[in-house]
């Protein structure tokens, strides 16, 4: 419940900022008497967008703590804590960015990494991962994970979001108007968009939102594929990897929030939404 809330609250903060930078720039007065003024609703449909995906981003690594409950290792206070600390040092240096934030949360197998910036992320696993698999099988998640930084996984998924959302908020009201023109077209009495554009406009915005989603996770799907092929440069041999991915096949993997479930070493398993590929299907490609 408290993530829900933490995720509903966030979402709506996040509209609140962007409703008052685009009255501040002048970009949410599209509607004129004339009709649309398609130059100010890009700037609208751009400061939505990217607006809402960039902040997201930024606040990434905070919401993956609130939602998680990953407490972040300081210092270690067991052989595990400081086993888990080296071996994200050891693997950080390999792949030449900054020590990540390294943290542990309660939960069934899973991990994820997330940040805005590559030298400043934070990767977490879970209780029930370090519990079900060997050292080496972790060594080869984590390398996994920092693949995904060192890949800026995070900020690519962020700006094909935002080029997504811009063209859902900027169509959407574009063909909201054209229809309510549509149904309007002999009342010469009435001015300004009528219930017609705002229906349209609202449904469009579901139904090319649930586009844009599936393109996301297609592209998202494609980066898993060279993330595990990162851990296998890291470690220096694949066969780790494709232990990992066969014990998680084994294991009842945890659900991630939706806020780092892109970066987890395993997602959903809707097809078209799913944000990770089968797990044979990147077994497949590590022994091709």
């Amino acid at each position: 419940m408290k993530r829900v809330i933490l995720f509903i609250a966030t979402n709506l903060a996040i509209m609140l900022v962007l409703g008052v930078v685009a009255s501040v720039l002048g970009v949410n007065r599209y509607l004129t008497a004339n009709g649309l003024n398609l130059t100010a609703l890009l700037g609208f449909a751009m400061v939505m967008g990217f607006g809402g995906a960039f902040i997201s981003l930024l606040l990434s690594k905070w919401m993956a703590k609130m939602s998680t409950g990953a407490q972040v290792i300081t210092q270690a206070s067991n052989a595990d804590e400081a086993w888990i600390l080296d071996t994200v040092r050891r693997l950080s240096e390999r792949a030449g960015i900054a020590m990540p934030e390294v943290a542990i949360y309660e939960g069934d197998p899973n991990a994820f990494a997330t940040g805005a910036f590559k030298n400043s992320a934070l990767v977490a696993v879970s209780t029930g991962l370090l519990r079900g698999m060997t050292r080496e099988e972790v060594e080869a998640v984590l390398g996994h994970e920092i693949a995904h930084i060192a890949n800026g996984d995070m900020v690519t998924l962020t700006l094909i979001q935002g080029v997504l959302n811009t063209f859902v908020v900027f169509l959407s009201r574009v063909i909201g108007y054209f229809v309510d023109s549509m149904l309007r077209k002999n009342d010469e009495e009435s001015s300004g968009p009528g219930m017609g554009y705002y229906v349209t406009s609202i449904v469009l915005d579901i139904v090319l939102g649930f586009v844009a989603s599936m393109i996301v996770a297609w592209f998202s799907r494609q980066r898993e594929f060279r993330a595990d092929a990162g851990s296998a440069q890291l470690l220096g041999s694949r066969q780790p990897m494709i232990n990992a991915l066969s014990r998680l096949g084994q294991m009842q993997a945890g659900a991630l929030p939706s806020n780092v479930a892109a970066m987890g070493i395993t997602g959903d398993l809707g097809k078209l939404f799913a944000s990770h590929p089968p797990l044979q299907d990147r077994i497949s490609a590590l022994q091709a």
